[in-house]
């Protein structure tokens, strides 16, 4: 170990860290607001990041299909939860998010590959079709659900994570993929080099939080979606939408999902199963965080890839050990700390 090997290994922990404070505050977001643990953000992660390879690669990726099937299931399911107050307007509206939206999503999936466009229009389409992914996942399986316990909403979260990676098996095969960098430019400070890829890791990072914060703070429906998050039944007697601030939630986190994964797989090669091991560690750094703090929540992330980097250096085989092992003695401070109370009915 010298200076040069520590500037190293601090600026690969800083850089996967930074993944993980976003998959971490995606996590936080989605159980503060519906009190599901997202474990399907693994999946989140892979699609977005095979769907941006495969679209790069001139191939029409299977999720803008899974996309169009899941939101034929979903217009089913609203329509059959408003059959005694339909009116033209109504179906007209959840006809345009569950049918038009991604039917247009997958037109364009099967057309665009065929032009080679550029980097730019790729993301924006792999965002679009894992956004649709998500917003029709809480539709189907999760706001049926939503006046359960924690525990019913975790074994649904078990299966949807399992049946999304068979999908993800289906769809891109065992062989793995990695996509073009977002910028070929490289910077080099002393004895590190920052490569565009880095860079842009760091800012979109950083533009996401600024975003967040910016959102939440002075915007309606941001407000209404902390409301959400720090009572349910209170913000539906306030005349909160609950079912759509779950929604809006897993949108967000499917976003931040996809974008993760696209900052991911130009560094290194991703498979259909590689999302959940990466989920797992912002899942870490949003549980040091408690689940409800978000600046907490990015400070243990950049704490897990730092310790991370470090642990590959000294002990490889156990890099994956260590980084898990963090979690054991916060969980062991927590059930110490708080007091037994009674989960909220709603």
């Amino acid at each position: 170990m010298n200076t040069t090997i520590l500037l190293f290994l601090l600026q690969d922990g800083i850089t996967n860290g930074a993944i993980y404070a976003l998959l971490g505050l995606a996590l936080v977001l989605v159980f503060a607001v519906t009190r599901v643990i997202l474990i399907p953000q693994g999946e989140f992660i892979t699609f977005g990041a095979l769907t941006y390879a495969t679209l790069s690669a001139g191939g029409v990726p299977g999720t803008a299909q899974l996309a169009m099937v899941m939101g034929i299931v979903a217009f089913c399911f609203e329509l059959f939860r408003v059959r005694k107050s339909l009116y033209a307007g109504k179906v007209m509206r959840t006809a345009l998010i569950y049918l038009v939206f991604p039917a247009v999503v997958l037109g364009l999936a099967m057309v665009l590959p065929g032009t080679r466009p550029g980097v730019a229009v790729n993301i924006a389409l792999s965002l679009a079709i894992v956004a649709a992914i998500g917003l029709f996942l809480y539709r189907i399986a999760f706001q049926p659900l939503a006046h359960t316990s924690v525990l019913v909403l975790l074994i649904a979260s078990v299966g949807t994570h399992l049946a999304l990676q068979g999908f993800g098996l289906v769809f891109f095969g065992a062989e793995g993929l990695r996509g073009p960098p977002l910028s070929d430019a490289a910077v080099t400070i002393g004895p590190l080099r920052f490569t565009g890829q880095s860079i842009a890791v760091y800012a979109i990072t950083i533009a996401l939080m600024a975003a967040l914060w910016l959102f939440f703070g002075y915007t309606r429906t941001g407000k209404a979606l902390r409301a959400t998050a720090v009572n349910r039944l209170g913000a539906r007697l306030v005349g909160i939408r609950t079912s759509l601030s779950g929604q809006l939630a897993f949108l967000l986190a499917s976003v931040i999902g996809a974008i993760s994964g696209i900052l991911i797989v130009p560094i290194t090669t991703l498979y259909y199963d590689t999302g959940f091991l990466i989920g797992l560690k912002g899942f870490v750094a949003a549980i040091i965080g408690g689940l409800v703090s978000y600046p907490l929540t990015a400070v243990a992330a950049i704490v897990v890839g730092v310790v991370e980097a470090f642990s590959s250096f000294y002990a490889s085989n156990f890099k994956e050990v260590i980084v898990f092992t963090l979690i054991l003695p916060v969980l062991v401070l927590r059930s110490l700390a708080a007091p037994a109370v009674e989960e909220e009915k709603d």
